[in-house]
């Protein structure tokens, strides 16, 4: 690769650490966009920008990630940016979808999905990635949903302000019913895929700069 010369390379890898060990080998800026289950940055940005755009700041908002954190390099990316920028984050899940080291990353940690949304004005969701599973963690997606998907129940305990995000891909009615996951009021889905882009040229304009 860099016999090629390239002024950038853009790595997806399923390994955590292929992207810093890329970038000790070649001559160019690597741009992580997605690292193992450890780092997704520029899913963290777009999903930053997208909440300044609706909300108009970040610093003394309440944040909760809910799902699969366990095997999330967008959950762990968010986590890291949105504490610091000022933001509180709780994280809702079973235990057993929960990373070991998790009281380390400066967050709430919930088991109750209606009190882990209590009050917050971002509630976001995760997909089960069943792929990076290598044994059955849970009963049946029934029960995942009745316990930690995003109804119209539980999301009555956020604020009623609040908005709904979900990196990609949805699974619906696993992890979000399908009517909240097309609110045009509530959910930014859209918004982030649009900001995604306007990100992404950006990271590529400064680092070939």
């Amino acid at each position: 690769l860099n016999a090629m010369h390239p002024d950038i390379i853009v790595i997806r890898h399923q390994d955590s650490g292929a992207c810093n060990l890329l970038s000790q080998k070649v001559n160019c800026a690597v741009l992580n966009a997605g690292d193992g289950r450890r780092e997704h940055p520029t899913q963290a940005l777009l999903d930053a920008l997208t909440i300044l755009n609706r909300k108009k700041k970040i610093q003394g908002l309440k944040v909760a990630i809910c799902g699969d954190i366990l095997h999330s390099r967008v959950a762990r990316s968010n986590i890291y940016l949105l504490n610091m920028l000022g933001a509180e984050v709780n994280i809702v899940a079973p235990s057993n979808l929960l990373p070991k080291d998790i009281e380390k990353f400066g967050v709430n940690i919930f088991s109750n999905m209606k009190k882990g949304v209590k009050d917050c004005d971002i509630v976001m969701m995760l997909r089960l990635q069943n792929e990076r599973m290598s044994s059955s963690f849970l009963s049946s997606n029934r029960e995942y949903y009745e316990y930690y998907g995003l109804t119209q129940d539980k999301l009555e305990y956020a604020k009623s302000d609040s908005i709904i995000m979900h990196p990609g891909p949805m699974n619906r009615g696993i992890e979000i019913d399908t009517k909240l996951a097309d609110d045009t009021n509530m959910s930014v889905v859209k918004e982030q895929v649009e900001l995604g882009v306007a990100i992404r040229m950006a990271c590529l304009k400064i680092f070939c700069e």
